[in-house]
Order: C-alpha cells, then sequence, then structure tokens
C-alpha cells in the first residue's frame, strides 16, 4: 500500500507510523523526483512516496462522514488486542474518529483512527472475520 505525501511532510508522517504504531524504516530512495520510504511492522509494509504537490485531504474527526469516491477511503490493520491498542494511542494524543464498534456480519469490533496527513487507518480485532473462520492474532 502507497500512501501519498508532500516532502514536508515526509519526516513527521514516518515519525508518526514509528511512535505510534511500530513501523520501522525497511528502506529509503529517491526516483524520478519522487522520495520513497518503505515502512514495516511485522510483515506489514507501507509506502510512502513524498512527491505530492499539496495536501488535498481535508482532516476528518468522523470516519462516517469521510466518503470521498475520489480517493482511497482507509486500509485496515488487525491488531491482537483493540483494547490495548486504542488506549496505547489514545495515550499518545491519536484520537479516535470512529468506533471502537461491534460489525456483527463480519463477526469482527474495529475503530479508526487517522494519521498526520489525514489518511483513515482502520484497526480491528482478530477473531472471526466474514468466512467464519478464526483469524491469526
Amino acid at each position: 500500500m502507497g500512501i501519498t505525501v508532500t516532502q514536508e511532510d515526509l519526516e513527521a508522517t514516518i515519525a508518526w507510523y514509528s511512535r505510534n504504531l511500530g513501523f520501522a524504516v525497511e528502506r529509503r530512495f529517491e526516483s524520478h523526483g519522487t522520495a520513497f520510504v518503505f515502512l514495516t511492522a511485522g510483515d506489514v509494509k507501507i509506502e510512502l512516496l513524498a512527491g505530492a504537490s499539496g495536501r488535498e485531504r481535508a482532516l476528518t474527526d468522523n470516519v462516517l462522514t469521510s466518503m470521498d469516491p475520489a480517493r482511497l477511503h482507509h486500509f485496515c490493520l488487525t491488531v491482537a488486542d483493540l483494547d490495548a491498542a486504542m488506549a496505547r494511542l489514545l495515550e499518545l494524543d491519536v484520537p479516535l474518529i470512529g468506533g471502537p464498534m461491534e460489525v456483527p456480519d463480519t463477526g469482527q469490533r474495529i475503530a479508526f483512527i487517522t494519521d498526520n496527513v489525514g489518511t483513515i487507518i482502520e484497526l480491528s480485532a482478530s477473531g472471526t472475520g466474514v468466512s467464519g473462520r478464526r483469524t491469526q492474532p
């Protein structure tokens, strides 16, 4: 997954994902006038692309009113313990924009936050998914 940021937001975005979600820089390089940074946490990889000319996303404080057909709405990360993850994020002053809430049709419990540039991130408790099988913690 790739997240576009401005060059001015790159270092703050790296710091945000490192501090709040435990990501580390795996690789960093420039190509065709764009800085690329690969962040990893376990087997999850996020690519930051610092080539945006301006911040086009409006920050949101409510996940349910943030639908925009012109952009990706959110991405999801599974966490072993949603309550513990939310407690840690709130201690770090990361605002909650939705949930925690139960989604009976999928058997999941979820919550939503945003990163420093407004990317919406869904946090999903590990457990039973749509297929009825247990997901790995």
